[in-house]
Order: C-alpha cells, then sequence, then structure tokens
C-alpha cells in the first residue's frame, strides 16, 4: 500500500510543483521551468486535445481530485474492518450507561 500511495502521489506532486512555479516563472536558470515553456505546453495540448488551453488546467485539477477519491476509496476498502473496529469502539466507549452512575446523580431535595 505504501508503494501504491508514493506512485500515486509522486506524479501528482512533481505535476503540481511544475505547473505552480513554471506559472509564476520562478526557473531557477531551469528552462523547463519558465513561463515560454508552461504556455507551450498547454497550447500543445490544447491543439492535441482541441480545446483552449486556458480550459486545461481546471480539467486537469479535477481529474486529480476524481482520482484522489478513487485512491482514498481503495484505502478505505481496504482498512474497512480497522475502521469499522475503531468506530465501534468509539461508540460504545460513551454509552449512556456509564454516564449514569450512583456517583454522578444528584441527590438534591
Amino acid at each position: 500500500m505504501k508503494w501504491f500511495l508514493i506512485f500515486w502521489a509522486g506524479p501528482i506532486v512533481f505535476l503540481a510543483g511544475w505547473y505552480w512555479l513554471s506559472y509564476y516563472d520562478l526557473n531557477f536558470g531551469i528552462f523547463m521551468l519558465t513561463r515560454q515553456v508552461h504556455d507551450l505546453t498547454f497550447q500543445l495540448y490544447g491543439k492535441v486535445l482541441g480545446l483552449p488551453p486556458q480550459e486545461i488546467p481546471p480539467l486537469v485539477a479535477r481529474a486529480i481530485a476524481v482520482d484522489s477519491l478513487v485512491v482514498f476509496a481503495i484505502m478505505g476498502f481496504r482498512k474497512r474492518r480497522q475502521i469499522a473496529a475503531w468506530w465501534k469502539a468509539r461508540h460504545a466507549s460513551g454509552s449512556s450507561a456509564d454516564l449514569a452512575s450512583k456517583e454522578s446523580l444528584s441527590s438534591a431535595p
């Protein structure tokens, strides 16, 4: 499961880092991080997909969000027994029988 998360998060972190650095033109002398490459990349993808380049980043963000939901659903499914046990233990510890003991009841007239 650890490698699954690494192979899922690695490209997302790499893409987000490249997008942020190239969008703000923080290139540190690396051509790949320049705003020119950023614009050229989205123009190229826009021509290939037949979309305006401005519409591509929100589509990628939406795809990452859906992909993340699928990954977390898989993780939840694999750990469903542990989650169910935690949930039962959490709700069992706060039962009303424990709260209504002789010491906690009022002795007011």
